[in-house]
């Protein structure tokens, strides 16, 4: 699901998504200029038909609104509901507050988060500093909800796989136009 938003939509970026065997379902003005979070009925179609489906509605419970529309079918389907956390996000600089807005989220998704990832960055700034500093944030956010931490991220190459935990190396595949200035 691509909620839309002003800096980075995954329909902008259908054919990569495709070529990787991803099925995108953009809101029904994708692509267009208006900014209008219109959801098609294929999400719903696809969770009933117990297709793996990635909803990506933001850190707010804004984009999780969107998400209650699915309720019904995400109930019965059983789902993986992922909290993604990031320390050094300006609403979310405490894990009181990371826990606050997760509560947000579940009130207005009406759907209750199973674990927690943490992919704490500073975009191309992030560093192993930056990744092993948020580790105890992470540990502090799931203390706090009783969600366990499914895995920790990091750019590849900067953190080596044996020194964190349950790390994730995730390569970036597409940069906001002004992270592309001068590249």
């Amino acid at each position: 699901m691509d909620v839309v938003n002003p800096y980075f939509r995954s329909s902008d970026y259908a054919d990569i998504l495709t070529e990787s065997g991803v099925r995108v379902l953009g809101p029904n003005f994708a692509n267009s200029n208006l900014d209008t979070p219109s959801l098609p009925a294929a999400i719903g179609d696809a969770i009933t038909d117990g297709e793996c489906v990635i909803l990506d509605v933001g850190g707010d419970d804004a984009g999780a609104t969107a998400l209650g529309v699915y309720n019904r079918q995400l109930l019965q389907s059983d789902p993986d509901v992922m909290y993604v956390i990031n320390r050094y996000r300006s609403q979310t600089t405490a894990p009181e507050e990371a826990v606050e807005i997760l509560r947000e989220i579940e009130k207005m998704a009406r759907i209750k988060a199973t674990c927690i990832a943490n992919n704490s960055h500073l975009k191309g700034l992030t560093t192993e500093e930056t990744v092993t500093g948020s580790l105890e944030f992470a540990d502090k956010v799931s203390e706090l909800t009783g969600l366990p931490i499914r895995f920790n991220t990091a750019p590849a190459g900067v953190v080596p796989l044996n020194k964190i935990p349950l790390l994730y190396q995730i390569g970036v595949q597409v940069k906001a136009p002004w992270e592309q200035a001068g590249n």
